[in-house]
Parts: C-alpha cells; structure tokens; sequence
C-alpha cells in the first residue's frame, strides 16, 4: 500500500472510531501514533519519536510537548496532540510557547482530525500564529497528501520544506479569501467585475445590481468547470476501458460476438463515479450480455449492482432490492443515473454488511 492509500485509509477509520475515543490518550493512541506510522517514523524508538519530550522555558522546568520526531539526537518536528473534540488554538497550546527553545524548525499541532503545521516564516525562531499547511484527515486531497509526503521520514528536507512554506502559507490564505468572496462577494471584490464590463458609474444601486450577477456568475462559471472535468475524466476512463475490452475479448467461432457500446460504458463510468464514495473503484465490475450491461460487485455474480438495459427502443436501469430482485427504471439519458445515487450506494452498503471489512 502506498502513502496516498495509508493516508486515506487512516481517514477512512477515523469516524468509525470516534464513538470510542473518549480522552486525549485514547486520541494519541488511536488517532496521532497511527499518523507518526505512516510518515514513516518508529514509534517505538525513542531516536525517532520521542514522547513527552522536555522542552525548558526560562526557569520553568519540566515543559513537555507530546512527541518530538527526532533525526542525529536533535528535534526536528514537535508535536502536541489536543483531544479530538477541542479547537485547536496556537496561542493556549505549549507548542506556540516552547518553538523556539528547541532547534526543531516546524510544529504540529492536531486533534487527531485537524492537523496544522507551523514554522516561523515571520520571525525567526518564533511560531507564526497561523500554521502554513493544514487540512483534515477524513477530507485531504491530494495535493494535500502531496505535501504531507515532504514530512516523511524518505523525504523530509528542512531547507526543501521551509522553501515551499511561504508559498504554502499565502496560497492557503488567498484561497480562504476567494472562497469567502465566492460565498458572499464584498463591495470592493463586485467593483472589480464593474470596472472590467460597465461603462457607467458604479453607483450604489449599480453594486447591489452586480453583487447578484457577480455571484451567480462564479456559481455557473465552478458548475461548468466541475461538469468539464468530470466528462473528461469519463472520456477517458471509457476510452481505456474500450481498449481493454478490446484486447481482452476473444470471439468463439459459433457465437456472435459482443460489442459494448460507447453509451453502455459511458453508463458503466457513471455508477463507477458514484460508487466510489463506498469503495475503491477496482472491485467494481462489469459484464457485457447479449441483453443488458451488468455491473457487479468484486466481479461476483452473487454482487450484482444494477443492469444497464440500454439496446432497447426504450433505455433502463434496474436496481436491485434486499432479496436481489431486479426493478427496472426508465431513463431518458444517461444522466438520469445520478437521480438513483442513493439507492446505488444501499446496494454497496447491503454487501459490505453481509461480509464486514476486517481491519
């Protein structure tokens, strides 16, 4: 398993463990140790991850942050580890306040769920208030898990981290800014679009007309983007998967052979795209009739899905119920699909629960 899957699949456990998680050990142990695993570190060497480690502030001895990650006997990340239901704040937390007795370059602070990373791009050797890099386990991207990677124990390089920190930090806050205009554009954010397609002033009755127009626009301008994406994407993967049948397919002499149609594969990438959210797309499966398209799952003829009815005069998808009887649904186009996603979704999790993952 890879780091992008490790880094997944830990999130994928966290809201399944949370119920159980009542104390900030319980936190360390179930939620921050798993995470220090996966960096690459050893958790049960103190050369690499020291616990309580000793952090002297003044003539305040005894300061301890939880774990110290360690390279040639000297810190090189701290971190302290909150419970999963606190906030976390850099000015209450011992970290913001030992940074700078150490010679570790960058700071963690997490519940277990948020996880910040600090560094002192402001002042030298002293945190920044505002981390440079965070996101939540349970909804990284990937070019979050991107550069989480840097912190690795095969990658990390300070000067190599510190580099991209800056550029971290501001990215971060300039997509906080457009998001926040984005939901509720600001005066000076609708003057901007005024002054590049009015000729008239920009009275105020002017700005209430545009702060409208200029949201809606952003909302219509994402869903088209989205929308590109996402038949490109299906494009694609169809294409692939019409090389793949192809190569794979090996006609008997007696029989007519079977052709797969672009729309049943276009249909195919569409539950693929709503399966996902349940389970890796690899176990998700299809299978060409001389009658329908069925799609099953971990290629088991006791897992069926649903059936693509779509050589017909009229075009349905059928579903299937507890006891595994078929209901045919009309469809007019193809993206009627997406208007049964949750019935689709039942179907992964009746199966799942007949056969429970063992972790």
């Amino acid at each position: 398993m890879d780091f992008k899957d490790q880094v997944k699949q830990l999130g994928d456990r966290v809201a399944k463990m949370l119920p159980q998680i009542q104390t900030e050990e319980a936190t360390k142990t179930s939620l921050t140790l798993p995470f220090i695993q996966i960096l690459g570190y050893d958790i049960f060497n103190p050369a690499e991850v020291n616990p309580e480690f000793v952090a002297d502030l003044g003539i305040k001895k005894g300061e301890k942050v939880d774990y110290a990650i360690m390279k040639k006997s000297e810190p090189i990340l701290l971190i302290e580890c909150k419970h999963h239901q606190e906030k976390l704040d850099p000015h209450n937390s011992q970290l913001f306040r030992y940074f700078h007795t150490t010679k570790a370059k960058f700071g963690l602070l997490t519940n277990g769920l948020h996880y910040r990373f600090y560094t002192d791009l402001v002042e030298p050797n002293k945190m920044d208030e505002k981390p440079f890099f965070e996101f939540m386990l349970s909804e990284i991207k990937e070019a979050e898990v991107d550069e989480l990677k840097k912190f690795h124990k095969s990658y990390f390089d300070i000067e190599s981290i510190f580099t991209t920190a800056s550029e971290l930090k501001y990215s971060s806050e300039i997509k906080a800014v457009l998001s926040a205009e984005f939901k509720e554009p600001t005066e000076d954010f609708v003057r901007f679009f005024i002054s590049k397609v009015y000729d008239g002033k920009a009275t105020a009755k002017i700005v209430s007309q545009f702060t409208g127009i200029v949201k809606k626009s952003i909302g219509q301008l994402i869903s088209d983007m989205i929308n590109d994406r996402l038949k490109s994407a299906l494009a694609k993967e169809a294409e692939a998967e019409k090389q793949r049948h192809e190569e794979t397919a090996k006609p008997e002499e007696d029989e007519k052979v079977l052709e797969t149609t672009a729309q049943e594969l276009e249909g195919y990438m569409i539950v693929k795209s709503i399966l996902r959210k349940r389970v890796n797309v690899d176990r998700i499966v299809g299978r060409d009739t001389k009658a329908y398209f069925g799609i099953l799952l971990d290629d088991n003829n006791r897992k069926p899905l649903c059936r693509l009815w779509l050589n017909g005069t009229k075009k349905y998808l059928g579903l299937f119920d507890a006891e595994k009887n078929e209901t045919r649904h009309e469809i007019t186009r193809l993206d009627d699909i997406f208007s049964h996603t949750d019935q689709l979704l039942k179907s992964i999790d009746l199966y799942e629960k007949e056969e429970p993952v063992v972790q």
